[in-house]
């Protein structure tokens, strides 16, 4: 493996590394050090690694980055993952919207009202999704179309023929 340097940086960059020594951010300090170390003593990643306690291949990510994008190599980047990780893409969001629209029993459940877990059976059967989801991501995703959902309730009908007398009249 070929050995990798930091480019030698220019007067504002290395003002920036200077000023990343004193960071409040560990990660700046870091990155300013092992960059500074690069550049100044032309030490390998293995000797940078072995003086820091870090790793041979986050020395050369740091020092490739420097060397593409100058001084904005200093601040850290976002850490979450960049591809989409909805379990319900934009086609099966629409397809999601219609089903709640049409009976269960259509899909051959055994009752007239839908629930979270309901639809999320559906939705893995029907292929709206790659595999069987938690009720919750479904009511993310209805909530994220704008729906709001809220379970079913059973209401008690009491058998006693003066129920609705008595629960009027404040007693019961």
């Amino acid at each position: 493996m070929r050995a990798i340097y930091a480019r030698p940086p220019t007067d504002e960059e290395r003002q920036v590394l200077e000023a990343g020594l004193k960071s409040k951010q560990g990660i700046t300090v870091r990155r300013s050090q092992i960059i500074l170390l690069s550049a100044d003593q032309q030490l390998k990643a293995g000797q940078i690694g072995k003086q820091l306690g870090l790793s041979d291949q986050l020395v050369r990510n740091i020092l490739h980055d420097f060397n593409d994008r100058g001084a904005a190599s200093l601040e850290p980047g976002s850490r979450a993952r960049h591809d989409d990780q909805r379990a319900f893409d934009d086609a099966a969001r629409e397809r999601l919207r219609e089903i709640i629209r049409q009976s269960p029993r259509r899909y051959r459940f055994d009752t007239s009202l839908w629930t979270l877990e309901l639809l999320a059976e559906v939705s893995f059967q029907e292929g709206l999704t790659a595999e069987r989801v938690h009720f919750d991501t479904v009511s993310k995703t209805l909530m994220e179309l704008g729906i709001h959902w809220s379970r079913a309730k059973h209401w008690i009908h009491s058998p006693d023929e003066h129920y609705g007398r008595k629960k009027s009249a404040g007693i019961g």
